[in-house]
């Protein structure tokens, strides 16, 4: 007797597949994650941006009007203090001390100095020309770290610097915050680096932005 094997059909009822949807779903997830992270980072470089800008807006408000805290009332700028001859003025170690007692107080030093904290400081607090102000923020870093000279153990009249770190101080610090921030592009967010870098100008010349 021959036995005749039937074609296998389907009862027509199939289990839901899920596999395309958790697919689907890990992707989904995965963009997510990516996109949170990324507004994390920005907005993170964006605070720092602008505290970064408060110090040096605050710097210059300070000294040019006096307000109390490190220039004394009534010694600002606008009342004919120098903001330069001070800090200048009393460097006594490094290779430049004398240099630098030579520039304090000259009215090209105190003018450089000050223009330099307001444009760095709108620079970073707007948003705009960051690689500009990256540049002329580290170059005034590297003045005063050479000014306060942090390898030196001892003043020039043998007394101890008081130095706790002979290469890492702030300046190292703020100089090497204001590269990244350039580098980052860090205006693009809670600040006017989209609108600026949209400007012909600056996106023929894109060390501008």
């Amino acid at each position: 007797m021959a036995v005749h094997e039937h074609p296998h059909r389907s009862s027509g009822f199939h289990l839901p597949s899920f596999r395309r949807h958790r697919t689907t779903s890990a992707s989904e997830s995965a963009v997510s994650a990516r996109t949170d992270t990324s507004a994390a980072r920005a907005y993170a470089f964006a605070s720092l941006r602008l505290l970064t800008g408060f110090v040096f807006l605050w710097a210059f408000l300070d000294k040019t009007f006096g307000f109390g805290y490190a220039t004394p009332s009534g010694k600002g700028w606008i009342d004919g203090g120098s903001p330069t001859k001070g800090f200048l003025g009393s460097v006594a170690a490094g290779p430049m001390e004398s240099t630098f007692h030579s520039w304090a107080g000259d009215p090209w030093a105190d003018w450089l100095f000050m223009l330099g904290l307001l444009g760095i400081g709108l620079a970073l607090t707007a948003g705009f020309a960051l690689r500009i102000a990256a540049l002329a923020g580290t170059a005034m870093m590297a003045l005063m770290w050479i000014a306060e000279w942090p390898p030196a153990k001892h003043l020039s009249d043998g007394s101890p610097s008081m130095s706790t770190n002979p290469f890492a101080d702030y300046h190292v610090i703020y100089a090497v915050a204001l590269i990244v921030l350039a580098a980052a592009a860090a205006g693009d967010t809670l600040g006017v680096g989209k609108l600026w870098a949209k400007l012909p100008l600056v996106r023929s010349s894109r060390w501008l932005r």
